[in-house]
């Protein structure tokens, strides 16, 4: 951040009074701009008969591999509503019966993701904007090593294991970035 959004002055980073982070703060109207991660929603889709609907991604970052519905949150929405929307634009999908699965910390992006499960409505599905192609597959099929994001992995492990045990519960957990 170079200039201040409410006067249009420079920044500087430093840390405010009664704070103890570095901050960019404006020496003309003395705002304190505060940068806060990104929240991401998404959703593991489950069919009636068990498959899963994965999106492979048509954007950067990792255009081409797999993933569930997911980006990030918009104002004025809740985490189940962003899981719902970015289901419909990514996979053209309708889901229901929405619930908390899995909170994940991705400290090195400066991001949390909260990822839902959520219940196909029907069989219609289709290829959204930001995915080249939309498939429903068992688990057997799921691409484990094309899979986009480390999140998305432990997330779908996740649900398949809860699914196994017959029982659903809230995982938290954190990613580190990945060795170079």
């Amino acid at each position: 951040m170079n200039y201040c959004s409410q006067c249009g002055q420079p920044v500087t980073l430093r840390v405010p009074a009664d704070d103890t982070l570095p901050r960019h703060v404006c020496g003309a109207c003395g705002t304190v701009h505060y940068l806060n991660p990104k929240l991401i929603a998404g959703c593991t889709v489950e069919s009636d008969d068990g498959r899963i609907l994965l999106c492979r991604r048509a954007i950067e970052p990792r255009r081409g591999y797999w993933t569930v519905p997911a980006g990030f949150m918009e104002l004025g929405e809740t985490g189940a509503e962003a899981a719902v929307r970015e289901s419909r634009e990514e996979a053209l999908a309708e889901v229901v019966d929405l619930a908390l699965h899995c909170v994940i910390d991705v400290p090195h992006v400066s991001q949390l993701h909260l990822m839902y499960r959520g219940r196909l409505v029907g069989t219609e599905f289709g290829v959204g904007v930001e995915s080249l192609e939309t498939l429903l597959l068992p688990p057997a099929e799921i691409p484990w090593d094309d899979i986009a994001f480390a999140s998305v992995r432990v997330a779908l492990e996740r649900f398949l294991a809860d699914r196994e045990r017959g029982r659903f519960e809230v995982h938290s957990f954190t990613v580190e970035r990945r060795p170079a």
